[in-house]
């Protein structure tokens, strides 16, 4: 017999749709929440409202932002002829952290997959495409994932560029840190072949 209320209940099964969060982590989050954190889980329901009241997506880089176009496509200190490609907000955000890139970025929101029904269309690729071809692009960074997809991805936009523009990717080799016994074979390939001359 299911003794939990029926908005617990909902509650729970709404917080399944957290990546990474089963039915039972679900439970003992909304558990914890209405025992403990009852002010800070009024707090969350706010900061969820007020981002999907004011949060929209800029149509030239497809990024979150609380204008449009957002914060870093109207920065006039980036370099506005280098373009980053990436897949999703998260990469863009793990590339900003760095400090070490200065131009402007388009987001995919993920990569194709014909077993999921995503083709270029659903990335958005024929607006990225329509960018490039419309504005002075110098070069373009592919910063797609070293996965099968990724590395489909990056091919598909590749084969429908202008031949006049540079192409890069980002370099896939040793973490910092690392030792060579550690590393998968797949690593260590992608290392060989993205090795550089050593200054003497």
């Amino acid at each position: 017999m299911n003794i939990l209320p029926s908005v617990l209940k909902n509650l729970i099964e709404k917080l399944t749709i957290l990546p990474g969060v089963g039915p039972k982590s679900a439970q003992r989050m909304a558990l914890h929440i209405l025992q403990y954190k009852q002010s800070q889980a009024i707090a969350l329901a706010d900061g969820l409202k007020a981002c999907i009241d004011n949060i929209v997506t800029c149509d030239r880089c497809k990024n979150f932002a609380d204008a449009n176009p957002c914060k870093i496509c109207t920065d006039s200190t980036r370099n506005q002829h280098v373009l980053c490609i990436v897949e999703t907000l998260s990469d863009l955000i793990s590339i900003e952290q760095t400090g070490g890139f200065q131009g402007v970025y388009f987001v995919l929101s993920g990569h194709l997959s014909p077993i999921d029904q995503i083709g270029p269309e659903e990335l958005n690729i024929p607006t990225l495409l329509s960018r490039i071809h419309s504005e002075p692009i110098d070069e373009i960074i592919l910063a797609t994932n070293a996965t099968i997809e990724g590395e489909t991805t990056a091919h598909y936009i590749v084969s429908h560029l202008p031949d006049q523009i540079k192409v890069t990717r980002l370099a896939a080799g040793i973490p910092i840190g690392t030792e060579l016994e550690f590393l998968n074979t797949n690593t260590l390939f992608h290392a060989l072949q993205e090795r550089k001359e050593v200054a003497t």
